[in-house]
C-alpha cells in the first residue's frame, strides 16, 4: 500500500509551527487547504495532553466558526492521534502566512479563556468531562507566545 503524505513528513526536525500538509480539489472545484498546526516537536517534546487537546478542539473551533472573515471557509478543526497538534481544514487556496493572524487571534483567546468551556456538557459532547482547561491554556499561550508572535519560514514549511 501507498505510504499517505502525512507519513512522508521527516518528524525528527519537525518544528512547532503552522504548515500545509495538503491540498485538495473538490468534485465541484473547490480547493480546501489542510493544516498541520504543530503544538509540540514530534518524539521530542511531551505530546499535548488529550484532555487538554479535547479543550483546545472545542474553544478552537467555536472561535473559528465565529470569526466574522473566516467563519465560512472553516471546514474543520480536530486533534492528530498523536497528540502532537491539531488539522485545520479551510476553504481556499492558502498558506501559512493567510492564517498566521487568525492563528494569533485564536491561540490568545484560548490563552485568555475563562468560564464554561463550549459544549463541554453530556447534551453536546461525547465525553464532555475529558477536558483540561488549564492546560489547554498553557499550551495555547505557549505556542502563541514561543511560535507564533516570533514565526519564521522554519515553522511554516516542512523540512526536508
Amino acid at each position: 500500500m501507498k505510504k499517505i503524505a502525512s507519513f512522508t513528513i521527516n518528524h525528527e526536525n519537525l518544528l512547532r509551527g503552522i504548515y500545509v500538509s495538503r491540498r485538495d480539489t473538490t468534485p465541484s472545484g473547490d480547493i480546501i487547504t489542510s493544516f498541520d498546526i504543530r503544538l509540540t516537536e514530534p518524539n521530542r517534546e511531551a505530546a499535548v495532553s488529550p484532555e487538554a487537546l479535547h479543550t483546545i478542539e472545542h474553544l478552537a473551533a467555536t472561535y473559528l466558526r465565529n470569526d466574522p472573515q473566516w467563519c465560512n471557509r472553516i471546514v474543520y478543526w480536530g486533534p492528530m492521534g498523536c497528540c502532537t497538534g491539531s488539522y485545520l481544514l479551510m476553504q481556499g487556496d492558502l498558506n501559512p502566512s493567510d492564517i498566521l493572524q487568525l492563528m494569533r487571534e485564536m491561540f490568545s483567546f484560548i490563552a485568555k479563556f475563562e468560564g464554561e468551556i463550549p459544549g463541554a456538557s453530556p447534551r453536546d459532547c461525547g465525553n464532555y468531562s475529558f477536558n483540561d482547561l488549564s492546560a489547554a491554556k498553557a499550551v495555547a499561550d505557549r505556542f502563541l507566545n514561543e511560535v507564533l508572535l516570533n514565526i519564521t519560514d522554519e515553522n511554516m514549511v516542512y523540512p526536508a
